[in-house]
């Protein structure tokens, strides 16, 4: 089991190559994971300075890399939630949705503990998607 610091660490970094996977970074997504970083007092850390500080681009394939890091082969619904959680605060920071982070949120969908079949998954996280932005 991971420390609680390693796992925000991992967290982060997700976040900051989700932010990255349309290719660049808004302004409202460089804000929330600055807060974020804040947050867990990662802003400092050696390994998440540089993607913070935007002198270090991530692909998409590290940020899935990096997912599927995080998640494991079998993931818990906890772990499963805060992320799809996390990545939804970051997405809809800046009040649009990139392709690229639709299909992010899509290929979540596979790591889902709760999910039975793929139609369960997708209309899911569509419907939790939809929920969270209707709200906010």
């Amino acid at each position: 089991m991971q420390g609680k610091k390693n796992t925000e660490k991992q967290l982060l970094k997700i976040l900051i190559g989700a932010a990255w996977i349309d290719g660049h970074i808004q302004t409202e997504e460089r804000q929330y994971l600055q807060k974020t970083a804040q947050k867990h007092n990662l802003a400092d850390d050696p390994e998440i300075r540089p993607l913070l500080n935007e002198l270090k681009a991530v692909k998409p394939d590290q940020c899935y890399a990096w997912v599927q890091e995080y998640l494991g082969s079998s993931p818990n619904q906890k772990d499963y939630e805060n992320l799809i959680e996390a990545i939804s605060g970051l997405i809809y920071s800046d009040g649009e949705m990139a392709t690229e982070e639709a299909k992010l949120l899509t290929s979540l969908q596979e790591y889902d503990p709760d999910s039975t079949s793929p139609l369960e998954k997708v209309l899911k996280t569509v419907q939790t998607l939809y929920q969270r932005y209707a709200n906010s």
